[in-house]
């Protein structure tokens, strides 16, 4: 072979190469058009991905392929090809399997962090509830309701205070003031995470009220537990008059006016007019009132006895102390 043709091979060796890599970026940019048209839904479906945080616009720097890159990207582009939904396992029973189990463990995270009086006292709810459920006929043990005569003539002083754990018989109105009573009640605990007895003597103003109130009354005593959310949903409002409220994804309203479309509500339900629900605002104002003006003071004693050395005292202070973290608000 000639000096002549060894020189021309040699100087079109390279012209021929980068022929040869502009033909083969060529290809993978067809490549990646292709998967473009086949492999993305539709900016209508992309919005879920939105909802778990992903964006609706992708950049088109993502896709975008620069002749730069070297071969190692046609393989990728060759490998997501080849993918599918049915190799991962991600059909809609999955994703429907780990939303049930994503949910149910971010319960029992909550139920963890819950305030110890609010934890204490849904789970004596439950237990009263799964008492009539099963051996009652789904009807309130009527061992725990409030009736006087036995309270004052055979000492069942404990009828005063387990009537609150009434919230109605096992149905989806039991599940809604649950969750009524365990969103309020705690946020109210959180309030006072540093000096938890305030938090006692409100619940407790509010119970002495709600009792002394319907005796005077006349009014039957047996939804005494039901009555408390409207108690607390009150005092709640009022500590956080301006506050945007989401109303089950329906529309927004204001925080102080929330007890007042749960009235409304048992209204329209119930076909009759909401005594209990006003007399549990009622209090509520009061309480509220009291609470701001200085009148309603936690007396010393309890206070003191919350400080001291004893075992109960000390059990419920390291209970608080081990979540007190949690409890501060944002």
């Amino acid at each position: 072979m000639s000096d002549g043709t060894s020189r021309r091979i040699i100087t079109n060796g390279p012209n021929n190469a980068r022929r040869h890599f502009r033909h083969f970026c060529s290809a993978v940019s067809e490549k990646k058009r292709s998967l473009s048209k086949t492999s993305h839904p539709p900016s209508s479906v992309l919005q879920l991905p939105t909802l778990r945080g992903g964006s609706l616009a992708q950049e088109d720097s993502d896709y975008d392929i620069s002749e730069d890159e070297d071969s190692s990207s046609s393989d990728a582009f060759a490998g997501m090809a080849s993918f599918s939904e049915d190799e991962f396992g991600m059909d809609g029973d999955d994703d429907a399997d780990f939303s049930e189990e994503s949910s149910l463990e971010r319960a029992l995270e909550l139920w963890k962090k819950t305030p110890p009086f609010t934890k204490t006292y849904l789970t004596l709810c439950a237990a009263a509830t799964g008492w009539g459920y099963f051996m009652n006929k789904n009807q309130f043990p009527d061992y725990l309701t409030l009736k006087w005569k036995p309270t004052l003539y055979k000492l069942q002083l404990w009828r005063p205070a387990t009537a609150f754990l009434n919230l109605g018989s096992f149905n989806i109105g039991f599940v809604m003031t649950v969750h009524f009573v365990w969103t309020y009640m705690a946020i109210l605990e959180r309030m006072s995470h540093d000096a938890p007895y305030d938090f006692w003597v409100m619940f407790l103003f509010g119970g002495a009220s709600m009792v002394l109130g319907y005796g005077m009354m006349g009014i039957s005593p047996l939804y005494l537990g039901h009555n408390v959310s409207t108690f607390l949903v009150y005092v709640w409002s009022r500590y956080h008059e301006g506050l945007e409220v989401n109303m089950m994804e329906l529309f927004n309203t204001r925080a102080e006016l929330l007890p007042w479309f749960f009235l409304a509500q048992t209204a329209l339900l119930e076909g009759e007019f909401p005594v209990l629900d006003l007399l549990g605002i009622l209090f509520g104002h009061i309480y509220y009132h009291f609470k701001s003006t200085n009148v309603l003071k936690t007396p010393k004693a309890i206070i003191d006895w919350y400080h001291s050395d004893s075992p109960l005292s000390t059990y419920i202070r390291n209970q608080y102390k081990t979540i007190s973290s949690d409890y501060e608000m944002q």
